[in-house]
């Protein structure tokens, strides 16, 4: 096949995109509402309407240019309001609430996996829908594992502070105001894509293994992505 224009990498992106970052944060909201705190429930944000979790520059404007440019894809969408007061063990249910997320996104990694599986299963090769799950498999395991990084606020730093002990949980949380940086710079300076790396040429690699689909075929219609 002809590689893919920029148009059609967005169009092939574009509902992947939008329903792993949003959903991730349903998740967040999901949780929360389970372990006793309604308020994502009460603003209207535990639905899977994209419009209800875009953030022009997290859930458009970043994944555009990381596209048009090519390299490591991420984005993030609105995050939902959490009242940890109304969380019934609040240090508990901070870690249980923040690992919902990476978790949607492996649930939604393995659902893309299906839909690959089933399309050689039942001999309609759609190699649009092909690349389409392969989307969905690459940025949900690319935000699976970068959320899980043990810095606030990302969800691995939420779920280090709620099991870590009182007092280095405090120090722990003392970072969250320099996280943000400190992931843009990890990014720049291409430190990010080397940590993160061989985890999720790990998961891919799994991911293949169980979807059926060959890996030089794999290959060949990632690097067409990207």
């Amino acid at each position: 096949m002809e590689e893919l224009t920029l148009l059609q990498k967005i169009v092939v992106w574009v509902i992947p995109v939008v329903f792993a970052i949003t959903l991730h944060e349903v998740a967040h909201g999901w949780m929360a509402l389970k372990l006793g705190d309604p308020t994502a429930k009460m603003l209207g944000r535990l639905t899977i309407n994209p419009v209800k979790h875009i953030d022009p520059l997290g859930t458009l404007i970043i994944p555009g240019i990381l596209l048009t440019i090519g390299g490591f894809m991420f984005g993030w969408a609105k995050p939902v309001p959490i009242t940890w007061e109304n969380l019934r063990s609040p240090k508990r249910d901070i870690a249980l609430v923040a690992v919902a997320g990476p978790l949607s996104n492996l649930l939604m990694a393995l659902f893309w996996v299906l839909v690959i599986r089933l399309s050689i299963m039942t001999e309609s090769h759609n190699i649009y829908l092909f690349y389409i799950s392969i989307a969905g498999i690459t940025i949900n395991t690319i935000l699976m594992l970068l959320n899980m990084l043990p810095i606030p606020p990302l969800d691995g730093g939420r779920v280090a502070t709620g099991l870590l002990p009182g007092r280095w949980s405090w120090q722990l949380s003392r970072l969250e105001p320099y996280g943000f940086p400190l992931l843009i710079l990890l990014l720049a300076t291409g430190m990010l894509g080397k940590i993160l790396g061989p985890f999720i040429s790990f998961f891919l690699t799994s991911f293949v293994l169980f979807s059926g689909i060959s890996p030089q075929e794999f290959q060949y219609l990632y690097y067409n992505l990207i």
